[in-house]
């Protein structure tokens, strides 16, 4: 083979190579990493920093994830601070400028929907408070509709060579989503009104959308284990101002649930929280799905 053809090979080979490139994202939580999937399709390589069975707040830099924040092109995540404690680190040690915040490759879905929960004044001793409003954004299925537009947008400037088929998927991907809104409100409609007691403020935007209210958390204070103490004053409050039952994310230690299920005689309910939490929340129609049918369940047997 000549020089000439050597050169033309290995350009068509480059060619071939480029065509089929994924686009590589990180993503903080699971949601987002199933969001960047239906929206990417083939064109994307997306990978999550935290699984779903832990502690979105507090999350340690390996050398392994060190190693994909490197060579991301995308980085989504949930912004309002609830990375604050381990993702400025991350960028920094992986020294990928195009994560800085402000970059096109940096993605903060927080910013774009409506906040619940933001403090009138900020005060260090009431605990681990979000000065931005609670980030647990992602339980109101409609914050994800919201956010699926913007993150389409956003993968279409990253890869304008495929920006038509980002919208594609984006319009496609809306469509089931709408409907399967419309099915999980209808199923969710005997919510209304319900009580629960949560371990920490992490279900507002799911509460919100049900209609449902919390009377109470297991932490005195964000991000502050339950003491003894505080649940003991919790039950006896419970005995004027009852709740249907008490939620906790797959994340959580179960033990402050089931004490006070079993003192208050009310369902102790598993909310999977986010993507891959369990065999059935596998991805994110399946999160609502599993959401929404233990929430019902329990408040059926509750009203028995």
């Amino acid at each position: 083979m000549t020089r000439i053809h050597h050169t033309l090979f290995a350009a068509a080979l480059l060619a071939a190579g480029s065509a089929h490139a994924a686009v590589n994202v990180l993503t903080c939580e699971p949601e987002w990493q199933a969001l960047v999937q239906e929206l990417g399709g083939d064109k994307v390589s997306a990978s999550s920093a935290t699984t779903a069975l832990q502690d979105p707040h507090r999350v340690e830099a390996r050398p392994g994830l060190i190693a994909r924040t490197r060579n991301a092109d995308l980085l989504v995540c949930t912004g309002l601070d609830l990375e604050v404690g381990w993702l400025p680190l991350l960028v920094q040690q992986s020294g990928n400028d195009k994560l800085e915040r402000g970059r096109p490759g940096y993605f903060e879905a927080g910013t774009f929907v409506p906040r619940l929960d933001v403090p009138a004044r900020l005060d260090r001793a009431e605990g681990d408070v979000h000065a931005y409003g609670n980030p647990h954004v992602h339980l109101n299925p409609h914050n994800i509709a919201i956010v699926s537009t913007a993150l389409a947008k956003r993968l279409g400037e990253i890869d304008p060579a495929n920006a038509a088929y980002y919208q594609s998927r984006q319009a496609d991907f809306s469509a089931r989503w709408n409907a399967a809104m419309r099915k999980w409100e209808q199923a969710a409609a005997l919510l209304r009104g319900a009580t629960v007691v949560e371990h920490h403020k992490n279900m507002s935007y799911l509460l919100n959308w049900l209609g449902m209210s919390s009377v109470g958390t297991l932490e005195a204070k964000p991000g502050v284990e339950p003491s003894a103490a505080h649940l003991g004053g919790l039950l006896q409050q419970l005995q004027g101002k009852p709740a249907k039952m008490v939620l906790r994310a797959a994340y959580q230690d179960p033990r402050a649930s089931a004490w006070l299920s079993e003192r208050a005689h009310i369902p102790a309910v598993v909310v999977p929280y986010t993507v891959g939490a369990d065999a059935q929340s596998g991805n994110l129609f399946a999160l609502f799905d599993t959401t929404v049918a233990r929430l019902t369940a329990a408040n059926s047997g509750a009203a028995k």
